[in-house]
């Protein structure tokens, strides 16, 4: 378990066998484990190196087995910084590498095939996200909702910024609206659009991951670096957040009415807000009239960009 950590199986074993046993000394390890003394020794350096392990002025010196949970939060945040040190000097070297060739077109974008491939990609991206997470929400997905969404959770648990504008059929799925206000709960900045053109995630404003075909099963994508392109899709984002509306409303507004003209403004009809609010259709139909009348809009979506300007609907 703990190999991807910089620890041997080896010295995992003596680790283990100590959590069974803490405060042995030395030879009594090793019997217990039925390992020559010398090679336990050394393991047991390799592991207080490591700070899994401490040793007591005893005489003998007792073993002392660092918690778990502790131990393996110090290992992950020293192979963190390791990684990020190699994140920066490959940034070094890419300054080495001959203008011409930096900018060869298959340096700018990939292409990647299979929905597991484009899952993959998606997450490591994710992981060496940083600063600031943009996304276009809308169906297909090529990774599950619910593993996406943890793993965005843990961003916002980092101090990253996540702005995501939803489309209608991202909130029209099973339990789609709620996602989308547990997101906002947590620290993403959310928005609804009623037009969200394609998928998209920009990670960092260094790259950003878009399918080759907007309404079709997820099998191809591209992964965009730094180049017009991606400028081009920052700028999109911009303009569409621009226009749409917040989904969570202040202390002020009615829970309820939030909802709903944020659900007006995404376009949805009657039936369907109904079913999102667990109401009746005759009951919506009655509330939006009077929004609507109350706002003077002519439109639902002109409700949600009404009720946004008279600060109804606000960011959090």
């Amino acid at each position: 378990m703990l190999e991807s950590l910089g620890v041997e199986p080896a010295d995992e074993d003596v680790y283990r066998g100590l959590l069974s046993a803490p405060g042995c000394d030395l030879p009594e390890l090793a019997k217990r484990l039925d390992r020559d003394e010398k090679e336990v020794i050394a393991a047991v350096e390799r592991l207080e190196q490591l700070g899994l392990l401490t040793t007591t002025s005893d005489d003998p010196p007792r073993l002392l087995p660092t918690r778990p949970d502790v131990a393996v939060d110090a290992l992950v945040a020293v192979r963190r910084a390791e990684l990020d040190r190699v994140r920066a000097e490959a940034r070094v070297l890419l300054s080495e590498l001959r203008a011409q060739e930096q900018h060869r077109p298959e340096n700018l974008v990939e292409v990647i095939v299979g929905q597991e491939a484009i899952a993959a990609r998606f997450a490591q991206l994710l992981n060496g996200t940083r600063e600031q997470l943009l996304v276009l929400d809308r169906p297909p997905y090529a990774s599950r909702v619910d593993e996406s969404d943890t793993r965005v959770r843990g961003l916002l648990n980092e101090g990253v910024v996540v702005q995501g504008i939803y489309s209608p059929d991202s909130l029209d799925v099973p339990g789609g609206v709620d996602q989308a206000y547990s997101a906002a709960d947590a620290g993403e900045t959310s928005r609804m659009h009623p037009q969200v053109p394609m998928k998209l995630a920009v990670f960092d404003r260094k790259a950003a991951l878009l399918p080759l075909a907007v309404d079709q099963l997820v099998d191809s994508a591209l992964v965009v670096h730094p180049c017009a392109l991606l400028d081009a899709l920052i700028e999109m984002f911009t303009l569409l957040w621009d226009q749409a509306v917040p989904v969570v409303a202040p202390a002020k507004t009615d829970p309820l009415d939030a909802r709903l003209m944020t659900l007006l403004a995404a376009g949805f009809k009657d039936d369907a807000i109904a079913r999102q609010l667990g109401l009746s259709s005759r009951t919506v139909g009655r509330r939006v009239a009077e929004l609507m009348e109350t706002l003077g809009a002519r439109t639902r979506f002109q409700a949600g960009i009404h009720a946004q300007r008279r600060h109804l609907l606000e960011d959090t």
